[in-house]
């Protein structure tokens, strides 16, 4: 047995406000639930980008879902699977947005990648799925 998809991606930033202006606002993604000061979740196609408070979930929940405690400090990392024309409008859409670009290059393998940071740090990227060998 194996898996056959992602269903949830975590990230974590202390300023849930910052975050969901950024996803919901810059990227454009759906707010679907949010909680203040422990979470804000979007809906990204058929999959979850969950944005945690992590020090609100190392603590263990009393009363609520027997969720264990989680959570991650520092810098995190998300990849948006983007064509080659979507590259174009990302970074068409960052520099209007006033977003610094951090890195666009062209991978040796072949595909694009684009970098941004998140308000919290984390580094997100918009990339061609070829660069893993994907169609």
């Amino acid at each position: 047995m194996a898996p056959y998809a992602l269903l949830e991606t975590v990230l974590y930033a202390q300023d849930l406000y910052g975050a969901r202006t950024f996803y919901a606002e810059v990227l454009g993604l759906e707010c679907v639930q949010e909680e203040k000061n422990r979470h804000v979740f979007f809906r990204c196609g058929d999959q979850m980008l969950l944005i945690f408070n992590p020090q609100e979930t190392v603590k263990q929940r009393q009363g609520g879902l027997p969720v264990p405690p989680h959570g991650a400090f520092g810098d995190g990392h998300v990849c948006f699977r983007a064509s080659a024309s979507e590259l174009e409008a990302w970074r068409s859409h960052f520099q209007r947005v006033g977003i610094v670009i951090e890195a666009d290059f062209e991978w040796p393998g072949g595909g694009r990648s684009i970098y941004v940071r998140d308000p919290a740090g984390n580094s997100v990227e918009f990339a061609e799925a070829r660069i893993w060998g994907l169609p």
